[in-house]
């Protein structure tokens, strides 16, 4: 009888090792990296793990999101195999793929198993700036305190790239501030900056913040330089900061910026993908109910805006299957 009470335990153990493999198949979990918890790239992916999630039965992908630095981060972290998907800039995605742009791009090369999923929100460049500052256009910010954003982030770049188009260097500020977006309408009311500059949808909870604590405007961005730069490259377009929106600040102010993408790689699987479009265009009335950023979205605007990379095999499934390809 001993004998075979060991044996009957043994031959369970043995079959609870022999079924875990089986049962942890059925669940994925995947993450996507986002950008600072104020800002809009946390919500976007909170928004689809949501519905991810809310499918999880039926798919076994369970989604999860983490706060990061934003696009540049999140793409060098796809590609270094610890992230599953992420949110980036529009000009990042095309940068990266093609290794160009910003220098850790250069060095690193094509990143051509970069894939496209597809485009979310507009993402205008805001220079918030105090009133008192007298900043009007972007040419103004020459001698004054501004935040560019903090390192390795998409506004961080994206700044360089505008500020040097315009033939400048942070050495013309008076202070090249890098702080954590979250801190920028706190410093800019305490008077430690004249002005933050960053890339975001809106509404944006720290644009009304900056508007709301103290006398704010939005400053111009626009110029011979701005011209040649939306002229040259596909993934920039002009439009404005819609007048009455914020606070103090009743007129459309001109600008230009980059769509916020969905972006993953060939280390995911086409299954995951398909997964994740599923859910979310499945149900987007419901997704776009999620972020007032996302009220004008269009479908087919989302899978032909914005991208430079291939689009995923997982989303080409999907697409097809809607005819929207």
């Amino acid at each position: 009888m001993k004998v075979l009470g060991k044996l009957a335990i043994a031959s369970l153990v043995a079959a609870s090792f022999s079924t875990a493999p089986v049962l942890a198949a059925e669940q994925q979990f995947v993450t996507i990296g986002t950008g600072g918890v104020t800002g809009v790239y946390y919500p976007t992916g909170g928004a689809i793990c949501r519905l991810v999630n809310k499918g999880r039965k039926e798919h076994g992908v369970r989604c999860s999101v983490e706060s990061t630095g934003g696009s540049v981060y999140n793409i060098n972290t796809i590609r270094g195999g610890e992230l599953d998907m992420g949110v980036a800039q529009s000009d990042w995605q095309f940068h990266a793929y093609n290794g160009s742009g910003k220098q850790a791009f250069i060095d690193a090369g094509p990143f051509k198993e970069l894939r496209a999923v597809f485009s979310v929100h507009p993402e205008p460049i805001s220079i918030v700036a105090r009133k008192d500052a007298n900043i009007k256009t972007i040419d103004d910010l020459v001698n004054k305190r501004v935040n560019i954003g903090n390192p390795g982030s998409g506004t961080e770049a994206t700044w360089n790239v505008v500020w040097g188009a315009m033939g400048k260097t942070n050495g013309d500020l008076k202070l090249a501030s890098q702080m954590k977006s979250s801190e920028t309408p706190g410093a800019l009311c305490d008077n430690k900056i004249d002005a933050f500059f960053w890339l975001v949808g809106n509404p944006a909870a720290l644009n009304k913040e900056a508007t709301t604590t103290c006398e704010a405007n939005f400053v111009a961005v626009k110029g011979p330089a701005v011209d040649k730069l939306v002229a040259k490259y596909p993934f920039y377009g002009t439009t404005v900061i819609p007048g009455g929106m914020y606070r103090g600040n009743p007129d459309d102010v001109p600008t230009f910026g980059v769509l916020a993408t969905f972006v993953s790689s060939t280390a995911t699987s086409a299954d995951t993908i398909y997964a994740v479009v599923k859910a979310v265009f499945d149900n987007f009335e419901a997704f776009k109910k999620l972020h007032p950023a996302f009220a004008h979205l269009n479908e087919k605007d989302m899978i032909s805006k914005g991208i430079s990379a291939p689009l995923h095999d997982g989303a080409v499934r999907y697409y097809k299957e809607r005819g929207w390809m």
